[in-house]
């Protein structure tokens, strides 16, 4: 324990997520002995982010404005929705450049240890977009856990009534893996994913 505001800055920044108390120790003291460290432009960001983002009205991605960019650009296949689980999910596909469509994010994961269950995360929202017909494929990239399995599994099943494509993210060995250390359930996803060698 250290005295008064510098145990208090350790603690909150402990509270973030991913954060644990060595972390959070050691971004307090570089904040304290870095003397090059903008203070007031942390607290600036952080007080900006606050007022000024806000969630797309149309997917619930990450915006400045009511709805994203993904959402406002023309060039984006409106045919073909990929839901995730979070915003920060988008990201990660946007990374690969390979999906041109738009997306839907859910705020979550069925988990009812957590006590989040269907009504808690965006499908209501989900549905309605699918409702005009335009959308001809939904892509479901909820994570390869047994919360996003179990979100996956009831979207499919309330998606398969309306009649449009579902797919699934493939699932398998990552690139550099050892198969000894692989788990049961991907081991058996990348026997599923097998595909032609030609």
């Amino acid at each position: 324990m250290y005295e008064g505001i510098v145990q208090d800055l350790i603690d909150e920044l402990g509270r973030l997520p991913g954060i644990g108390p060595k972390s959070a120790q050691r971004i307090a003291f570089h904040i304290v002995q870095t003397e090059s460290f903008d203070v007031s432009r942390l607290a600036e960001i952080l007080t900006e982010v606050r007022d000024k983002v806000r969630f797309c009205e149309i997917c619930g991605n990450v915006a400045e404005q009511s709805t994203c960019a993904i959402c406002r650009d023309p060039r984006r296949d409106p045919a073909v929705i990929c839901v995730v689980e979070e915003a920060k999910d988008v990201v990660a596909i946007e990374r690969t450049r390979e999906f041109r469509g738009r997306y839907h994010v859910l705020g979550g994961a069925i988990s009812p240890i957590d006590g989040i269950g269907p009504e808690e995360l965006r499908i209501r929202q989900l549905m309605e977009r699918l409702a005009d017909g335009v959308v001809q494929e939904v892509i479901i990239a909820t994570d390869p856990n047994l919360e996003g399995e179990a979100t996956a599994t009831y979207l499919s099943r309330m998606l398969t009534t309306i009649g449009i494509r579902i797919t699934r993210l493939a699932s398998g060995l990552p690139v550099g893996g050892d198969l000894e250390y692989a788990d049961e359930v991907t081991l058996g996803r990348a026997f599923e994913g097998r595909r032609v060698v030609s």
